[in-house]
């Protein structure tokens, strides 16, 4: 049974920094692929950052190229993405995901890679 449980979202100022984290347990443990995904009341879920087993190849949106970094630690245990500079644009919900597959890249990446995904985290950013 796959299990992601994201945390540390919540309110913040623009200009601001967060550091949601993600428990991986269950199925998790046998991705080659994590990252984050994100959904603003409205719009598609859409990918934010992804990272391969064991922490190699950090992959971002453009949207968020430069601001966020994405880690993983504990073998695969706990996911990070540490956001800075937040703008009121990412404010959305924040989905932890995992995939059986390598990380893809360029275009929808996220929807050939991150099959699975759990309870998200709230980031509100304000003006």
């Amino acid at each position: 049974q796959v299990q992601l449980v994201a945390s540390g979202g919540g309110p913040v100022q623009a200009g601001g920094s967060l550091r949601p984290s993600c428990a991986a347990s269950g199925y998790a443990y046998n991705s080659k692929c994590m990252g984050w995904l994100r959904q603003s009341p409205g719009t598609e879920r859409e990918g934010a950052a992804s990272i391969s087993t064991g922490g190699s190849s950090p992959y971002f949106a453009d949207s968020v190229k430069g601001r966020f970094t994405i880690s993983q630690v504990n073998a695969k245990n706990t996911l990070y993405l540490q956001m800075n500079s937040l703008k009121p644009e990412d404010t959305a919900m924040y989905y932890c995901a995992a995939g059986p597959s390598a990380c893809r890249y360029g275009g929808s990446w996220w929807l050939s890679t991150l099959d699975y995904w759990g309870r998200g985290t709230q980031v509100t950013v304000s003006s």
